[in-house]
């Protein structure tokens, strides 16, 4: 599926922002909202891992479905760690990169697993 990605900031994210080793923290901050026709028209299921691919990177998250639609062919990932994997860090003279209009594709990755924080900056960084 081609898609744009937005991302932002979520109530959930903001009540879980200082224990981000927690599972509560990757709960509410390694997802993928889809609107919910776009869900059944490419088989994707509430809780389903897929994989998010930009020409700056891929990331496994889960996938939940919008309480916000319909944005047809838009998925939101909540700023941080899952959503700066397929961001650019390029920010045209800005000083900010683009958290908003990232075309990304996706696709569903069930096999996979969706890692936590601690994971996710082991996996990027090596440490």
């Amino acid at each position: 599926m081609k898609a744009t990605l937005i991302t932002g900031r979520t109530i959930k994210q903001g009540m879980v922002l200082e224990s981000k080793d927690s599972t509560m923290y990757t709960d509410a901050n390694a997802i993928c909202e889809f609107d919910p026709d776009d869900m059944k028209k490419f088989k994707v299921s509430e809780g389903d891992t897929v994989e998010v691919c930009s020409e700056d990177g891929a990331v496994f998250v889960r996938a939940v479905k919008s309480l916000q639609s319909p944005h047809k062919n838009i998925i939101f990932i909540p700023m941080g760690p899952w959503a700066n994997q397929v961001t650019s860090p390029k920010t045209d003279s800005v000083g900010m990169p683009s958290f908003k209009g990232i075309p990304v594709s996706v696709e569903l990755a069930k096999d996979k697993k969706v890692l936590t924080y601690p994971e996710l900056l082991k996996q990027s960084y090596g440490k």
